[in-house]
């Protein structure tokens, strides 16, 4: 049952995200706490490592998650989850619309859909920042336990950053 469980909850990650792998990001994290699949840490770390490994960061997620919960069955199921949708789509405009961009309908939805794929992306950057770096899980009730390790190291990549840019 996990199989098309894992099969059907990426599928609908891969249906209704728009923006590419990194706003999918908050969906695979919503989904796979709610479902008690992963725990907050795992998933972090799970974010860490697909999004070091060659590929989109979506189909890395979906294919550790699916690894964890199902093996390999499990990896294969998710991963195609997640993509069937947009390669769906993308063989239905490619057969169908040559010109689908020039549409003014396609370019009105699209300059709807481009803010808010960036909200998404920098909704889960805040998350996972509030999450990683100051400790804060459920809100500042949760308490706070910040990571001063990791607040020093992004204060020296800034301070290098900041350098470089002045050479």
């Amino acid at each position: 049952m996990i199989y098309i469980q894992l099969f059907l909850t990426f599928l609908e990650i891969g249906a209704v995200a728009f923006g590419g792998g990194y706003a999918m990001i908050s969906f695979i994290r919503d989904k796979v706490l709610a479902n008690g699949w992963l725990t907050e840490g795992e998933l972090l770390n799970i974010i860490a490592v697909a999004e070091s490994t060659p590929g989109p960061i979506a189909v890395n997620m979906a294919t550790f998650v699916g690894a964890t919960q199902g093996g390999p069955l499990g990896s294969a199921l998710a991963t195609l989850g997640v993509v069937l949708p947009a390669f769906l789509i993308m063989l239905l405009i490619a057969a169908v619309l040559k010109n689908f961009l020039e549409y003014q309908g396609v370019k009105a939805v699209m300059r709807c859909v481009r803010p808010c794929a960036i909200a998404l992306i920098l909704g889960t950057s805040i998350t996972l920042f509030m999450s990683n770096l100051l400790g804060i899980t459920k809100g500042i009730a949760g308490g706070i336990s910040p990571d001063v390790k990791g607040l020093i190291l992004l204060a020296i990549i800034f301070l290098i950053s900041f350098v470089i840019k002045k050479i």
